[in-house]
């Protein structure tokens, strides 16, 4: 029930109980302000939006960290959560109520985080840490709206990607030590990604139909350990066809470290997953120094692929599919200026519709003539 009172003050005391019978109220100068106030929050209340006055007084802090406990994040996703919000929000406005975040607070903090030096990628992945805070809390009804609805953020330049040649990524692997030197080919001939090659088992290797499935991926938890969890998305698993360089590095490597249906194909000295850094450490970095490549990182192997594929002709969403990649768009905003020009081919396009019609008009003409 909803009641309008006035005031021995003259003020109008306009009350309502919500669903869970707790009882608000505000206090107005005019009447119609609290009539105009009430029939807000009844339409909120038929319409799902309605949000406890009260609750938007928890603050980011208090919230952001129940947030990011009750989040189910992969390992190096939650570390990154964790310093977004403790080095970058909460100095800004940890300590304020939810409720009370605005717009502004949010606009002027990616602002200043830009000035600070920050690079813009960096601050768009620091932003959506808080964003996620906010829409979680839109769903909570802790507030009824979201500050970070249009924040400008800063531009990130598009960098173009390098592929490694075919003669880099055997210079790279003939200086790899022998354990790893397949894992080289593996990567530059299925483009995987390196949480997917260190996550490789036997089993998931089919010789006879020449293909390889991804199943799951190994990431670096602390300590240096390691979690086996499943892909990166839903579109990640895939099934990928294996070229003859792939099948004779995977043989070679097998009939030198042989293992069980169940075991890695790629393991640690230890046994075991491969650790990323101990292997970025003891090998990789070693490997790319002694071949030239000194700036070269593991990623770059799956670019290779990438760029074979739209080389020799393979469509946009043939690419997306081997990569694993969640739509094409994504496949053509990181590779779009691999794909040949087209500039020709739209020439040829127009060229010849209109040699059509003037064909068919000259030989109109002639006809008229004859006649």
């Amino acid at each position: 029930m909803a009641s309008i009172q006035k005031r021995p003050n003259g003020k109008y005391r306009a009350r309502y109980r919500d669903d869970a019978g707790k009882e608000h109220a505000r206090h107005f100068a005019r009447k119609i302000d609290a009539r105009r106030w009430l029939d807000e929050v009844s339409a909120s209340q038929l319409t799902g939006q309605y949000v406890d006055p009260r609750a938007g007084r928890i603050t980011f802090r208090v919230y952001g960290e129940q947030w990011r406990q009750a989040k189910p994040h992969r390992p190096t996703t939650a570390v990154k959560a964790e310093q977004h919000l403790r080095v970058h929000a909460y100095p800004a406005f940890g300590d304020k109520p939810m409720a009370r975040v605005r717009h502004g607070d949010m606009q002027s903090w990616i602002t200043g985080l830009e000035k600070a030096g920050m690079k813009p990628s960096t601050v768009r992945t620091t932003f959506n840490t808080v964003r996620a805070v906010f829409r979680a809390a839109v769903a909570d009804r802790v507030v009824a709206v979201s500050p970070c609805t249009g924040v400008q953020l800063p531009k990130v330049p598009r960098r173009k990607v390098v592929p490694l040649t075919v003669d880099q990524v055997r210079a790279l692997a003939d200086e790899m030590p022998a354990r790893y030197r397949a894992l080289v080919i593996v990567g530059a001939g299925t483009g995987l990604r390196p949480g997917e090659l260190f996550g490789l088992q036997v089993r998931h290797v089919d010789f006879f139909k020449r293909q390889l499935r991804v199943e799951q991926q190994v990431q670096q938890t602390k300590g240096g350990g390691t979690r086996v969890c499943p892909p990166k998305t839903k579109e990640s698993e895939r099934v990928v066809p294996l070229p003859d360089v792939v099948v004779h590095a995977l043989v070679a490597h097998l009939k030198a470290f042989p293992a069980d249906p169940d075991d890695f194909l790629f393991q640690d000295p230890k046994g075991g997953a491969v650790v990323s850094t101990r292997l970025m450490d003891s090998a990789w970095r070693p490997a790319r120094e002694a071949a030239g490549l000194p700036s070269v990182t593991m990623h770059q192997l799956r670019h290779t692929y990438a760029s074979l594929l739209i080389a020799a002709g393979e469509s946009v969403k043939v690419v997306a599919e081997r990569l694993g990649h969640t739509n094409a768009a994504m496949t053509l905003n990181v590779y779009s200026h691999l794909f040949p020009d087209s500039e020709d081919k739209t020439r040829r396009a127009i060229d010849g519709a209109f040699e059509t019609k003037i064909i068919k008009a000259a030989d109109s003409v002639r006809t008229e003539d004859a006649h």
